[in-house]
């Protein structure tokens, strides 16, 4: 057992304070903010989102992991990967002498008793918080109260002997902590969907039956061991990574929902299929504030800004996407020129991947330009900062030479 697990902070959030303001805040944002949100340079005029950025369980997982560097000053801190999906940020964390066991010639296997291990926001597998506890490590717990919300719903399901049905991504390390809960009772069982294509094969075999074998052929390896499309099946509860597309989480839910109904009828709904509001608020409220942004103001382009391998960050550019050009960018450094942008392409998470391309003529090159902005719950105010700035550096003749915030 370790001799110590925090889950409430270290009782340093004052000690760390000024640290916290130095890496992450931004006077601009908050200029932009008292301006109602908009921001003028020039021809440009840049729309902030209402909400975008860290949200409140970024914000406390990152607090938390300066308290733990300022508590055991003495001791070898670890992170058992990225706390957040954002790149400057953890970078900033190795930068404060925190270890991630995720990186090169670290391994969870040279843990000794003495060492401290932060938990990410996205928490940790059943085994894995078992392994940690068995050599004895202080652990400091930054595991979101949305994603404990989900994790006690799963629980739920396969303590009433209910199939979970997951939607995010097999390999994230939030699904597999999900995921993982099921697994806690004798007769628990997952399966992980990515989309509506992957959910509408497995509704179809609700309602008319298929070839176990060939069912498993797809989604074993995104099943719990030994699943029996048969067997586990027949009784499903609907949950979803919390950072997953908000009307695509509650669209499969009616799927499913409509699929049991055909197969058992209404009447019996109520035995074969359940589903909770496991929807992460801050998720939602960013997801939301991007809608009304392009429902009311007349924008040119919208620009997202998130780590690329950040789910709600992905899903807010596609959300965009469907609306008006838009460029999923790392930071203010994606911002090349006038003529020139990198950015990560924007699709369906089964196709769009984590890499870069190039677009040129992505502004255009006179008169107003309206350009939306919003950022990932990852995405801390300060990399917002930069990119207004870079923003208005790039926009074109009569735009301020506004120097870029201080990382």
């Amino acid at each position: 057992m370790p001799s110590l697990i925090f889950r409430r902070g270290l009782d340093l959030k004052e000690a760390v304070a000024d640290e916290l303001a130095a890496a992450y805040h931004s006077a601009l944002v908050d200029q932009v903010r008292a301006g109602d949100h908009r921001h003028a340079a020039g021809r440009l005029t840049i729309h902030l989102a209402r909400e975008f950025g860290f949200c409140y369980g970024v914000d406390r997982a990152v607090d938390y992991a300066y308290q733990a560097r300022r508590r055991f000053p003495d001791q070898r801190v670890f992170l058992t990967g990225e706390i957040i999906h954002n790149p400057h940020v953890n970078d900033q964390l190795r930068a404060a002498g925190i270890r991630f066991l995720s990186d090169p010639r670290e391994s969870l296997d040279q843990l000794v008793p003495d060492d401290v291990v932060i938990l990410p926001a996205f928490g940790v597998t059943v085994a894995e918080m078992l392994r940690f506890r068995e050599i004895g490590c202080t652990l400091v717990d930054t595991t979101c109260g949305s994603v404990l919300n989900v994790w006690k719903n799963v629980g739920r399901y396969a303590a009433d002997g209910f199939t979970a049905v997951i939607h995010g991504k097999v390999h994230h390390e939030e699904t597999r902590a999900t995921a993982s809960q099921a697994l806690e009772y004798p007769n628990g069982r997952y399966l992980v969907l990515l989309d509506r294509d992957e959910a509408g094969v497995v509704c179809d075999y609700i309602r008319h039956g298929g070839d176990p074998a060939a069912f498993l052929e797809r989604f074993g390896a995104m099943a719990s061991p030994g699943f029996d499309p048969e067997r586990d099946l027949q009784r499903i509860g609907c949950a979803n990574q919390t950072t997953m597309l908000m009307s695509e989480s509650l669209g499969i839910g009616e799927m499913f929902r409509q699929a049991m109904a055909d197969r058992y009828g209404e009447a019996a709904l109520a035995d074969h299929f359940r589903a909770f509001d496991t929807i992460c608020s801050a998720t939602q409220e960013r997801q939301d504030a991007v809608l009304a942004l392009l429902e009311e103001t007349p924008l040119d382009l919208m620009v997202v800004v998130g780590g690329y391998n950040s789910s709600n960050t992905c899903n807010l550019a596609r959300i965009c996407a469907d609306r008006v050009p838009t460029f999923h960018i790392a930071g203010h450094d994606s911002l090349l020129s006038a003529t020139e942008i990198r950015h990560r392409p924007i699709g369906p998470p089964s196709t769009a991947g984590d890499g870069e391309t190039l677009t040129r003529d992505w502004l255009q090159a006179r008169g107003p330009v309206a350009i939306g902005l919003t950022a990932g719950a990852s995405t801390p105010n300060n990399i917002v900062g930069q990119v207004i700035a870079a923003l208005s550096g790039v926009a074109g003749p009569g735009a301020p030479a506004e120097p870029l915030p201080r990382p």
